[in-house]
């Protein structure tokens, strides 16, 4: 019994883990990367879903605000056997469009204006961050596996 409720826990289940680059440039407007999976007991993933997301924060103090957009999904549906404690890799590309502010829009039109766009940005405390997070579903469990993995996206 205590194995069936590890089992649909998703304890000594399937583990998933991203393997990201480092820094991804936004022309290219894509995230090529591997999901890695390992189990200790034999399981079925039948879907995957990948997302990335900006939390794009701004002000200081009491006035900070943050807000978090998804810039791109995508989902694997096919079924991967994952066998008992061997290490089965997925590929994917995640595509994706960055959203710039109306402040980042301006310091695009000139260089002058890059600069003033910059300065602007400081001054109001203005920070992106982003991550990749993905999901998969198992069948027979209720909690299912998931990473999220900070990247580096160069504008």
């Amino acid at each position: 019994m205590l194995g069936k409720v590890k089992k649909w826990l998703g304890i000594e289940g399937v583990k998933l883990e991203l393997v990201l680059p480092e820094e991804v440039n936004a022309g290219l407007r894509e995230v090529n990367g591997t999901i890695r999976f390992q189990s200790l007991n034999p399981q079925t993933v039948i879907g995957i879903k990948i997302v990335l997301i900006e939390k794009y924060s701004r002000g200081r103090g009491a006035d900070k605000l943050i807000d978090e957009y998804e810039l791109g999904v995508a989902e694997i549906s096919q079924a991967i056997e994952i066998p008992v404690e061997e290490v089965i890799e997925v590929p994917f590309r995640l595509p994706f469009s960055i959203v710039r502010s109306n402040v980042e829009e301006f310091g695009k039109k000139n260089p002058l204006f890059g600069g003033l766009a910059q300065a602007a940005k400081a001054l109001r405390g203005v920070r992106s961050e982003y991550r990749v997070e993905a999901e998969a579903q198992v069948v027979g469990v209720a909690l299912n596996p998931f990473d999220r993995k900070a990247i580096d996206i160069k504008l």
